[in-house]
């Protein structure tokens, strides 16, 4: 355990709002140990910039961390040469290039749909009826498993979620990320003899073609599924809801003056879907006065990083014209989020602007509550509609 200062926060509330905590973190004392956490969290933007390249000191290889243990050790609790190959042999579905060539077009075909089928209903919880079955069925097309429901892959990547993040060790919270995981193996199986047979661009044929073992394969779909299905979902109905609640800049964006991407990522800054990525120390290391032994766990906090009074003028207030060079929404170094890349096009090119090509006086429809901090989004998007205006 590190010699950190020690910061008690109060478990409910930190999931119900972690701000006022972080910023307070952030103040007083920016590397501190929680003890509910049973970890020493970093909590200012340079701090975590700085070291979470430094794989040598902070490391991903955490063999009792819970993603290892619940999950298999997937690409992103590897470190150098491991982590180069998995990652590269990921890279061809989620390239730049594939996103534009191969996904993009069904992303948009997929929302055209479910846009046609919530039109006449005038109102609706977009984030259940919209944005969890736009990212869901966007990762049954990356992730190769097609065979299964978009209710199901939603299912199994918060039950995944709930479990790598279940630091209390609820045995319940624990089985039902077995299920999940259980549940994907299942499908994956269901696949392999027509991927084998025609093989294509997604992320399970891919690993497949570039040799990696089975056990590999399965490890990382289940990371991409884990991260894969909130965080577009979360950010999907956490920007509508950032746009309804800010009309002016909404307008910017119909108007526009300001892209689409500058406001998915304003709110994935604002609020950021993936709050926190866990590290191991590698070896004993002294990080600004504070001692480190090995293997201790260490939060490296990105929703704080990303309302760091010294990297953002003020950081609380959601501003679409900002300048977000600094921010770390989708990590940095050698574990930048390797789907990056699908997720703006996902969020930016087609869910923000298809919904509000599509339907006449979009507004909220009620108070919106939003929970988490090691991944947080809207818990509800109740929303209200006239009419579609023409497709394209």
């Amino acid at each position: 355990m590190s010699n950190a200062p020690i910061y008690s926060i109060d478990p409910t509330a930190f999931w119900h709002d972690p701000y006022p905590d972080l910023a307070a973190m952030r103040s007083k004392t920016p590397i501190c140990f929680v003890p509910e956490l049973g970890a020493t969290l970093l909590t200012r933007r340079d701090t975590i910039f700085d070291n979470e390249k430094k794989i040598d000191l902070f490391s991903s290889d955490q063999p009792q961390g819970l993603m290892t243990l619940l999950l298999g050790q997937n690409m992103m609790r590897k470190d150098g040469a491991p982590h180069k190959r998995e990652r590269e042999a990921v890279f061809p579905s989620l390239s730049p290039r594939t996103v534009k060539e191969h996904w993009l077009a069904k992303f948009d075909a997929d929302a055209k749909t479910i846009l046609d089928e919530l039109t006449p209903r005038g109102e609706g919880d977009l984030f259940v009826d919209y944005a969890l079955r736009l990212s869901a069925n966007a990762l049954r097309e990356i992730t190769g498993l097609t065979n299964m429901s978009y209710q199901e892959m939603n299912r199994v990547s918060q039950g995944m979620i709930d479990g790598v993040a279940n630091y209390s060790g609820d045995p319940e919270v624990e089985a039902r990320c077995r299920d999940c995981t259980a549940s994907i193996d299942r499908h994956i199986d269901e696949r392999l003899r027509t991927l084998e047979a025609e093989p294509d661009a997604s992320m399970l044929s891919v690993q497949l073609q570039a040799g990696l073992t089975l056990e590999q394969a399965r490890a990382n779909i289940k990371l991409a599924i884990s991260g894969g299905q909130n965080e577009p979902r979360d950010a999907i109905a956490g920007a509508i809801w950032a746009l309804l609640s800010h009309p002016a800049q909404l307008q910017q964006c119909l108007r526009g003056e300001t892209p689409w991407l500058k406001a998915f990522e304003e709110y994935a800054r604002w609020v950021s879907p993936i709050g926190m990525s866990p590290r191991r120390v590698a070896r004993a290391h002294c990080l600004d006065g504070v001692q480190f032994d090995t293997d201790d766990r260490v939060f490296l906090m990105f929703s704080s990083a990303n309302r760091d009074e010294e990297a953002f003028d003020e950081p609380n207030r959601f501003n679409i014209n900002r300048d977000l060079s600094n921010a770390v929404t989708f990590g940095a170094g050698p574990h930048f989020c390797a789907g990056a890349w699908a997720s703006r096009a996902l969020i930016a090119e087609v869910a923000l602007p298809r919904i509000f090509e599509r339907l006449n006086n979009l507004s909220l429809n009620g108070e919106i509550a939003f929970g988490g901090w090691a991944f947080r989004g809207p818990l509800s998007l109740p929303c209200r509609w006239s009419s579609a205006k023409a497709s394209a």
